[in-house]
């Protein structure tokens, strides 16, 4: 018996788009998708953790009569092909059933490319035993400062390869590789009856095994070693005043995430999604009038930026990446859209942030690369981290990331850090613990008094951004420069 050639994923591709045009949809795609991640994860002196996984699948999204039908599935064939589709144009018609209004889309180009991340080391390429080395040199090294207090180690490397074929029926045929890479390390320091923590982490980026360099991680480990000491020895910092802070990149970019990127996502303000913290107090009756921030606040959307962790060629509608601001001289002047949204904010197109995380998901508003724009030469609000702290009768530095909290509507809002600095009269005196500052959110943009220069801008970010019912995961970065914010509340209300 002669078999049947087995089907490449583009002509199963093709396939599926026959059916949703034969089925009489005024839209439809489908994505068919391949992820393969590896977490290695080390605790003390041992691996307490490896998985290498590859999950693979296609999903199918139609539109029929203004309502959306989707389903997936883990088995590529003709055969699941045309299953699929099939119960995608029938969970169609049951949602024209109950839904209210129809869905419109703006439109989009046809395109016919491919996209690789560019790379100079396929991290999958590298040998197990040689990462979990790595991990293990490092605990190893942080564990010598036992006889001074460090009584636990961790260290951790995650990679990412992502291959995504999406058809649809305007024309688009893309192929999207993405590659994605993250070290990270830290220590617990214990005394006096108090533990503390100090970590360091390179950047969630979209870079091969050469973003790893272990030589900087190497490099960090006396330096984070000393600091978990110094600072579980560190005075409290004080509670229920207002004070003057100073926040590196480290730290900024997660304040970003919560205060700008998340309120400004249009299915949020819409009310479409409210899981996760919420809707968004940022509505549309607001755009172009907003005092989101101080005038030399900029907040630019960039897709297209290299080594970023939302950087592709198209989203998951087939929209190119572009830029674009959210923010404009402190201005809220738009949002983050897909096709959906942008028509009914009355956008020409949409601006590319539909994203979905597996093959198994459906896309959804996702942030994209948000940042903070850096200050202008010569602008009186633009100085060096050095000239902030110089210029500082009384603040706290703070770098990295630590406990954070907001409100539903994305107005209230707490967070921490990693590691807090004591700044007197133009100079750092010593470490602090358990800082936490509090604001609203335009209150704080709006407190801005300096911003750093393009020379410190830095790339941070997330891998782990979690959204929707059930829950779905993305990534993106928040390069964003140092920034010094007067009269914050720090700790609990006085």
């Amino acid at each position: 018996m002669v078999q049947a050639p087995a089907r490449t994923a583009t002509d199963l591709a093709a396939l599926a788009i026959a059916l949703i045009e034969k089925a009489g949809c005024e839209y439809g795609d489908v994505r068919i998708c391949t992820y393969h991640t590896q977490n290695l994860t080390a605790r003390d002196r041992s691996l307490s953790n490896l998985s290498d996984q590859v999950s693979s699948g296609f999903a199918v999204r139609v539109l029929l009569d203004g309502a959306w039908g989707f389903a997936a599935s883990p088995h590529k064939t003709p055969a699941e092909v045309e299953r699929i589709v099939d119960l995608a144009v029938e969970i169609a018609k049951a949602s024209r059933l109950t839904q209210q209004k129809k869905v419109q889309l703006v439109p989009v180009d046809a395109y016919q490319n491919t996209y690789i991340t560019p790379i100079e080391i396929d991290p999958f390429t590298i040998p197990i035993t040689e990462k979990a080395e790595l991990l293990l040199n490092i605990n190893d090294r942080l564990l010598s400062y036992g006889d001074k207090g460090i009584k636990k180690a961790y260290s951790y490397l995650q990679f990412t390869r992502e291959d995504k074929l999406f058809a649809s029926t305007v024309g688009s045929v893309i192929h999207q590789t993405i590659y994605r890479s993250l070290p990270g390390f830290g220590c617990t320091a214990i005394a006096n009856g108090d533990a503390q923590s100090r970590n360091y982490e390179r950047p969630p980026l979209n870079l091969g095994y050469e973003h790893i360099n272990p030589a900087d991680l190497l490099a960090q480990i006396d330096r984070v070693a000393e600091e978990a000491i110094e600072k579980v020895n560190a005075p409290e910092a004080p509670s229920g005043i207002k004070t003057t802070l100073i926040l590196k990149p480290t730290n900024l970019w997660l304040t970003i995430h919560e205060s700008v990127g998340h309120p400004t996502e249009l299915d949020r303000v819409y009310g479409y999604e409210a899981n996760f913290a919420g809707t968004s107090f940022a509505t549309t009756d607001k755009l172009n009038k907003l005092q989101y921030g101080a005038p030399w606040i900029n907040f630019k959307c960039d897709r297209t930026q290299p080594g970023s962790r939302s950087t592709v060629a198209y989203d998951d509608e087939g929209v190119p990446a572009q830029t674009w601001y959210i923010v404009k001289d402190g201005i809220l002047v738009d949002y983050l859209t897909d096709r959906e949204t942008a028509y009914r904010l009355g956008r020409p197109s949409s601006n590319g942030c539909a994203y979905a995380d597996s093959w198994s998901s459906t896309p959804m508003v996702r942030i994209p690369n948000l940042g903070l724009e850096p200050g202008k030469e010569g602008d009186s609000h633009t100085a060096t981290l050095e000239e902030m702290i110089a210029d500082t009768e009384e603040g706290i530095l703070i770098d990295g990331t630590g406990s954070f909290s907001i409100d539903q509507q994305r107005r209230n809002f707490q967070f921490g850090g990693d590691a807090f600095w004591k700044v007197e009269k133009g100079k750092i005196v010593g470490m602090l613990k358990d800082v936490t500052y509090h604001s609203m959110t335009t209150d704080f943009w709006n407190s801005v008094d300096a911003i750093g220069p393009a020379s410190e801008l830095q790339k941070y970010g997330t891998h782990m951004c979690g959204k929707g019912e059930p829950m779905q995961v993305a990534q993106m970065t928040h390069a964003c420069v140092p920034a010094r914010i007067r009269n914050i509340q720090i700790g609990s209300a006085s």
